[in-house]
């Protein structure tokens, strides 16, 4: 028999540990009180006779204090709940001891494989986590409803963040980088004007980028096109110095190619700036700003040709990489970069289609770019094309007082998510059951949404003058509160979920890809976006479907599940549960079809979605990648390439990594042999992850055993 700890962990049952517990009540009581030995092995026997292969902590200390009542010990069971209540208060009194060692001492693997970007032996990042468990403690001890705590610990819900759920602050937004630039900004108390040259808006991009990271804890976007009138502002510059110098001693011509060159030079080291910048600074959290550049064209631009022209740098120098330590070219965490497909760059014979084939050639490289369609972004979004706060959360339409839509200088105030496949696991095929579980359960979520907008709401704009006082957001005075920007849709409050794909497997028995499980799943799917919708006109709260939460969830939900319900097929014997709608890997189904199948449920989901298609050695398959890219424009809202490839983590290099003449597993491309840092795909299973030389006969690289 497995007990389930409150902390979610299913340990051996010990009879040992019931009898201690009896017995430090029986000595709190005068000896003809006490339960005697026959006895308390008669409620040992008791507890192990009901056979059950799980049992909840909890649910043994009511039999235990039930089965006291039965024996006509009242004191004693008394004193039991007593001695239960106490040792309640000791675990609530200090929750966080051994995780905050844990950090010091590097060895809480859970956060170091939490997020990739950050590394836990540095002490600016250990200071994070650290901030993070207290803040984490409070949250479950005295900052939430007790249900909601439990809930979370259950699985039934994911409350995001709750490691900076202390302070008020949001998780991620679009910066109103136009503004900042434009009309100026001020940071640590000092103004920055506008900028004069292309170079220092760069440099001043990128100080926002670092200020703003530091006073929130989602990404961020910074739309590009806004720094082309900059760039026009150096040829301006550079044309005047020339011209003063040079006119009439020189051809017009020769005058226009040294403008150019100087140009192309400042070009150059503005983006170089950025690129280098965001990856080498650190932000308040201890990591490289989490920063998306949104890379796109508008037809009636008047700086279309300097935007061109920044793009063009950009996916240039992303192509390129970064050196790492040791001088070799690295693919960089950051910036992300989103490329918008228009219908002049589709790859269909446009002006800029130059633009796209670079682009795809950085992603077969690099990773990035993702893609979003303009076509299809317009179709959902009445009209408008926006860039993701960060990669993956999209706000809600919004028009200001005279009717224009206004995206940049905008947020989400928080996340939670929703475990589909356990209220799945708990109808048990039962769709009544299933539909008012899973209404029971959205109204716990709508709760702790609310935790999270009152926990913003009243905040004064001195929290973070980055955001409410100088542009990043709003330009608020001093003292003044950030409310008006909580109500009305001009922020949004997201609904995440997981785990279409095993709720369909559950409740149909078969994939929402075939039509039985499809009129299922999409009519749940409309459900959610009905009920966030209802949300929004019963509160004037920009609530929000978003599709893809988080990764790690995946793991945490099916974790959870499985120790509670055992091993399903097909549902928790993976180990993970399907992001939101995604199709399940392990599914038969070409890219083209994925596509077209996940842009159905993209488009309910307007709080956030995106799609992966894996293409096996990328840079191979430039064709290949150019068709989908195409095919992307016409079908689907946006997208991302994933890769099997193996990966060597010294180069970047995306390819094969293979034995050499010595036994050895060795780069093609850098000749590292070091297989700590390298990524082999075992081509058996796919698995991609972790691995760890076999101290045996062979140096044989093996794969977790989780993941098997």
């Amino acid at each position: 028999m497995k007990v389930i700890k409150r902390d979610g962990r299913a340990v051996d049952y010990d009879r040992e540990k019931i009898r201690i517990a009896i017995e430090k009540a029986n000595r709190d009581v005068k000896p003809l009180k006490r339960a005697t030995k026959e006895e308390i092995k008669e409620i040992i026997k008791y507890i192990e006779d009901l056979n059950k292969k799980r049992i909840l902590v909890e649910d043994i200390q009511d039999i235990i204090e039930l089965k006291l009542m039965e024996l006509d010990r009242y004191e004693l069971a008394k004193e039991y709940i007593v001695y239960r209540y106490n040792r309640a208060l000791v675990r609530k009194q200090n929750t966080t001891d051994e995780n905050i060692l844990g950090i010091i001492r590097n060895d809480n693997k859970e956060l170091a494989e939490e997020n990739s970007n950050k590394n836990t032996m540095l002490a600016s990042t250990q200071r994070d986590y650290i901030a993070g468990e207290v803040s984490r403690d409070l949250t479950k001890r005295l900052l939430l409803p007790e249900k909601i705590t439990k809930a979370d610990e259950e699985g039934v819900l994911h409350f995001h963040d709750a490691d900076y759920f202390v302070q008020p602050i949001f998780n991620c937004c679009l910066v109103n980088i136009a503004d900042m630039l434009d009309n100026g900004t001020v940071m640590n108390g000092k103004t920055i004007e506008t900028p004069k040259s292309f170079q220092v808006a760069c440099t001043v991009t990128t100080q926002i980028i670092a200020a703003v990271a530091s006073n929130q804890y989602g990404g961020q976007s910074v739309d590009m096109i806004h720094l082309g009138k900059y760039l026009r502002k150096s040829y301006d510059k550079f044309k005047s110095q020339i011209e003063k110098k040079y006119k009439g001693k020189l051809s017009d011509e020769v005058i226009e190619d040294l403008v150019q060159d100087q140009v192309k030079y400042e070009l150059k080291s503005g983006v170089q700036t950025i690129q280098y910048q965001i990856n080498t600074l650190m932000t308040t959290n201890g990591q490289s700003p989490f920063v998306t550049l949104f890379l796109h064209l508008e037809k009636d631009d008047p700086y279309i040709k300097e935007n061109a022209m920044i793009i063009e740098e950009i996916l240039r120098q992303r192509y390129e990489g970064i050196k790492n330590e040791v001088g070799v070219y690295v693919t960089p965490a950051f910036p992300k970069l989103v490329y918008v497909l228009d219908d002049f760059n589709n790859l269909t014979g446009g002006k800029y289609d130059y633009l796209t084939r670079l682009a795809v050639k950085c992603s077969a490289k690099r990773m990035y770019p993702d893609y979003i369609s303009a076509k299809k972004m317009r179709e959902n979004y009445e009209g408008n094309v926006f860039s993701p706060m960060g990669c993956r959360s999209f706000l809600s339409p919004w028009k200001d007082e005279n009717g224009n839509y206004k995206f940049e200088g905008r947020f989400n105030q928080g996340v939670v998510s929703i475990n589909l496949p356990q209220i799945a696991i708990i109808a048990n095929k039962d769709e009544d059951k299933f539909w008012k579980l899973l209404d029971e359960r959205l109204e716990l979520c709508f709760e702790a949404l609310m935790c999270r907008h009152y926990s913003l709401l009243g905040t004064y704009s001195d929290i973070s003058p980055i955001h409410w006082q100088h542009g990043a957001i709003a330009r608020l005075a001093k003292g003044e509160k950030i409310d008006k920007l909580l109500y009305g849709g001009y922020s949004t409050i997201s609904l995440g979920y997981i785990g279409i794909y095993e709720m369909t497997k559950l409740m149909k028995g078969v994939s929402h890809t075939e039509s039985e499980g499809h009129e299922f799943a999409t009519k749940v799917m409309k459900h959610l976006r009905e009920t966030v919708n209802r949300w929004k006109k019963e509160t004037n709260i920009g609530f929000a479907l978003y599709g893809t939460p988080a990764e790690s969830l995946c793991y945490k939900f099916a974790r959870i599940d499985k120790e509670r319900f055992g091993i399903i097929k097909d549902v928790t014997d993976k180990g993970y549960y399907t992001n939101s709608y995604h199709v399940d890997v392990r599914e038969k189904i070409d890219a083209f079809k994925k596509l077209s199948f996940e842009s159905e449920f993209q488009k309910i989901s307007s709080g956030g979605a995106i799609s992966y298609i894996e293409v096996p050695n990328m840079e191979k398959n430039l064709n290949a990648l150019e068709s989908v890219v195409k095919f992307i424009y016409d079908n689907i809202q946006y997208a991302e390439f994933n890769t099997k490839s193996d990966y060597c983590h010294v180069c970047g290099f995306s390819g094969e990594i293979t034995i050499n003449d010595n036994n050895e597993w060795e780069c093609l491309n850098c000749g590292n042999k070091d297989h700590s840092k390298m990524t082999v795909v075992r081509r058996t299973c796919g698995y991609l992850g972790e691995n760890f030389w076999n101290a045996g006969k062979t140096k044989e690289i093996k794969q977790r055993v989780m993941h098997l």
